[in-house]
């Protein structure tokens, strides 16, 4: 009996062991976390930390969520596909380890972080970017703009948003379906200037302008549809 009990409890062992190696690993290296990003179809990279941590050098194609606004964080995260895999970083790991379980708990899948964050990334000698250094556009610049043709959209967004990001065929469709249409975009993350101009806070916003007058306004994500009703 005693030795059906023995053998019982190896086959036990064993089936919790190889069913904890059968799960993919999510913490990686900066070369493991590399080369899984390089062979994703459509990667959805997120840096977990503040504006100012990310402007001074990031992983190139990086979107934001700063996991210490829970807000901004979560409505940021609404927009990355729950099916598709996440690779998560911040500066050390403590962040995006917090970040990646708050996510696996809302239901995201397949959710891998970096190992020692930012700091292991530029140990590895793996490259960034950094902050732009090309002016932010003046506020004269951005009048002309706007009286520049009858309609004009300005769209307030960053290449960093993923809200923003989401809006991109939306605005390709509506420039297309609408030649009497001029885009103008404004940097989220550089024309600070005309941000507080027009208390832009969040991104992304829109703004429509007829004969250089603000006629419309969305903030946040909008449907072709509803730009559209506004040409009138």
């Amino acid at each position: 009996m005693k030795k059906i009990v023995s053998n019982l409890s190896c086959v036990i062992l064993l089936f919790i062991f190889f069913s904890c190696s059968a799960q993919p690993k999510s913490v990686l290296t900066a070369d493991e976390f590399e080369k899984n990003m390089s062979g994703s179809v459509s990667v959805q990279l997120l840096d977990v930390r503040s504006a100012d941590e990310y402007n001074s050098g990031h992983i190139k194609n990086s979107l934001l969520a700063d996991w210490r606004d829970p807000v901004e964080f979560n409505r940021r995260i609404s927009f990355i596909d729950k099916d598709k895999p996440v690779y998560v970083y911040c500066l050390g790991g403590g962040r995006s380890s917090a970040a990646a379980a708050k996510m696996k708990e809302m239901g995201y899948q397949q959710v891998y972080e970096l190992q020692g964050g930012m700091n292991s990334w530029k140990s590895a000698n793996k490259s960034i970017e950094g902050k732009t250094t090309q002016q932010q556009m003046s506020i004269i610049d951005f009048n002309n703009s706007i009286k520049a043709t009858n309609w004009v959209l300005v769209d307030f967004g960053a290449e960093w948003c993923p809200p923003c990001k989401k809006m991109e065929p939306v605005l390709a469709s509506l420039q297309k379906n609408n030649a009497k249409i001029t885009i103008v975009k404004v940097d989220g993350g550089k024309d600070e200037d005309i941000l507080k101009n027009y208390n832009v806070t969040a991104l992304p916003v829109f703004i429509l302008f007829k004969d250089g007058k603000q006629v419309w306004r969305k903030d946040g994500v909008v449907t072709e549809k509803e730009i559209a009703d506004n040409l009138n």
